[in-house]
């Protein structure tokens, strides 16, 4: 779609026409004319990528934001354990972080979804879904990771409601209740220690064969805590909130809530196919100041921490955005 196909569209809409929900904010794009040079590109733009884009705008450096508006907690109803936000709707703390980033008006916002990238003699270009083609000097890659949902009818309707990935985040709302936890090894071990403090009713569900060593079911057996083999077929709920979980030898199981680690890939490709190493966990590996493998690459949030929290991701994104800051600042003075 060209610049005139752009602009008739915005028109159209303007007039009250019913149109397919784009991708691209045409009147972002639009603003921005000719120009598709920026001294940072931050892909993502959720709570990681905002906290990076305030800091440089906060330095005056110009900034592109590039999202395509698919949060990872898109189901989850509250946020916690974020000071000043506890309980809040995560999509209200990201419009209004949006609302605060687009007052420091060396930063643009673009709804589109950055589908490639490239580096090049004096910096980068990244490509977009819609043709768009910007360039900067640095890199920013806020764009979390997707969660790979078991084939388990009902589980993916409950994720980020009643199942939960986090005790810090959902803990205290699922204290003192039925708890299960849906994983096995030393990942269900470490999800039980922290919620056995929650509540005296857990059990492991390993969906197969349980790999646990004899210490750790030694603590199980101590704290009480029992395993369940039996492949899951199906996760009963209403609206999201777990009621049972159903079994391959037909049992059934009343729960309250649901812990559940799951395996990830990374959302975007791009990092990986501009050189970024990943560690052995699967997140894109970082000096500890959020420098990639790749000079001029920065990444913040889920997508190189095992803290998956929207307070942590703000915390990456402000520490991203001052250590590019830095770095500009480095080259130029």
């Amino acid at each position: 779609m060209n610049r005139r196909d752009l602009i008739k569209q915005g028109s159209l809409a303007a007039l009250g026409v019913a149109l397919p929900m784009p991708l691209i904010n045409f009147t972002e794009y639009i603003n921005m004319g000719e120009n598709k040079s920026f001294e940072v590109i931050i892909v993502g733009g959720s709570y990681a990528g905002l906290s990076a884009a305030m800091a440089l705008g906060r330095s005056l450096r110009s900034v592109l934001i590039i999202d395509s508006g698919k949060p990872c907690n898109q189901q989850t109803p509250h946020s916690h354990n974020f000071i000043t936000q506890d309980g809040v709707k995560p999509s209200e703390i990201a419009k209004k972080a949006k609302e605060q980033v687009l007052e420091y008006n060396t930063v643009k916002f673009l709804n589109d979804l950055a589908i490639s990238g490239k580096k090049t003699e004096n910096g980068f270009i990244i490509t977009t879904e819609s043709g768009g083609e910007f360039k900067a000097k640095k890199l920013i890659f806020a764009t979390g990771i997707k969660d790979t949902m078991p084939n388990i009818k009902g589980f993916a309707a409950c994720w980020g409601i009643s199942i939960v990935h986090c005790p810090y985040c959902h803990g205290y709302e699922l204290r003192n209740k039925k708890t299960g936890i849906v994983a096995n090894g030393d990942r269900a071990f470490h999800l039980a220690s922290l919620v056995n403090n929650l509540t005296n009713n857990i059990t492991i569900l390993t969906t197969g064969k349980a790999d646990f060593n004899k210490e750790q079911l030694t603590k199980f057996d101590n704290h009480n805590i029992k395993i369940i083999e039996t492949e899951i077929s199906e996760i009963e709920h209403e609206n999201g909130q777990v009621k049972n979980v159903l079994f391959n030898n037909s049992n059934k199981i009343n729960f309250e809530g649901i812990y559940a680690a799951l395996p990830f890939t990374q959302h975007s490709h791009i990092p990986v196919s501009l050189g970024c190493e990943l560690n052995e966990h699967g997140f894109i590996k970082t000096n500890g100041y959020q420098k990639t493998t790749i000079e001029g690459v920065y990444v913040c949030g889920d997508n190189s921490s095992m803290m998956r929290s929207v307070a942590t991701a703000v915390y990456t994104g402000n520490l991203t955005g001052a250590m590019i800051n830095k770095e500009l600042t480095d080259e130029q003075f």
